[in-house]
């Protein structure tokens, strides 16, 4: 959304980006750090600070700054909030309950990809539910323990690469050609690339417009290895009844069901009929 510049409250903009300046690189900040991160002057980030350790937002020593537990009120209230996680879960849960795999739903937020649903499979030893055999599961429920690879940290909220991600890329071929270009242009400045993440992620640009075209034809993505070794995502995406793309879902699968065909026979078509389930709720 476009903003004039009187309709801009200019301390509201830079408090957000104070707290944004927090990652897993840096989980705690002094004054000249978070002004080297944000771009606001020494004097300006430390006022920031105070405030938002004022406010519960950022704990401190006296020296170093660090988020606090109340940030998580914000992402709290948009769960509780939002229609789309709200909308969701119930597939999700059902899904991840049949297929005994991680399933979730994400959305494109700048470069990243944002989760905003996500469901786990129950533990190995419990029964199966509504799943005849195959693949993905044993006939009569029997399920034998096997090691699950999960993509490290992932969970609600987390922001994952979108160009390396299945449901980063489902959403980047949604965007109009001029969008995609600006986007791509914004991530590949100074001719650097596209972040490298493993020794399989895809960081030229042209690269990834050709796959992204591939995704647009086959609407869907199979990523493999490209954010984390030993991952492997297929996802579709989320269309509301206009035929607007508003996010992705997606299961995460072992390199030995990848290996044995569960993604064509059995994993695309379940994403596509929850797809199908959810048009008409999005």
């Amino acid at each position: 959304m476009d903003l004039a510049a009187a309709d801009t409250i200019a301390g509201l903009v830079k408090g957000p980006a104070v707290l944004e300046s927090f990652d897993t690189e840096r989980q705690r900040l002094n004054a000249t750090l978070a002004a080297q991160r944000t771009g606001l002057s020494r004097a300006a980030a430390r006022r920031h600070l105070l405030t938002l350790a004022h406010l519960g937002y950022l704990e401190t020593d006296g020296h170093d700054y660090w988020l606090a537990p109340k940030v998580l009120r914000l992402a709290g209230r948009y769960l509780a909030s939002a229609r789309l996680p709200r909308t969701v879960q119930p597939v999700l849960d059902r899904l991840a309950a049949r297929v005994r795999e991680p399933f979730s739903v994400a959305v494109l937020d700048d470069e990243a990809v944002v989760v905003v649903a996500r469901s786990v499979p129950p533990a190995a030893h419990e029964p199966s539910v509504d799943w005849q055999g195959g693949s993905l599961g044993a006939p009569g429920g029997a399920w034998p323990a096997r090691p699950q690879r999960l993509a490290y940290g992932l969970h609600l909220g987390a922001r994952l690469p979108a160009h390396a991600t299945s449901t980063g890329r489902v959403l980047l071929a949604a965007l109009p050609v001029k969008q995609l270009r600006l986007w791509l242009a914004a991530r590949c400045a100074a001719g650097a690339g596209l972040p490298r993440l493993t020794p399989y992620t895809v960081t030229d640009p042209a690269a990834l417009r050709r796959i992204l075209q591939q995704v647009r034809q086959a609407d869907h993505c199979i990523c493999s290895e490209e954010h984390e070794l030993g991952v492997h995502a297929v996802a579709v995406p989320l269309r509301d009844m206009q035929g607007r793309t508003v996010a992705a879902i997606n299961a995460v699968l072992s390199q030995q069901r990848l290996q044995a065909g569960a993604v064509q026979h059995e994993l695309l078509p379940l994403l596509q009929e929850a797809a199908r389930e959810l048009r008409p709720l999005l």
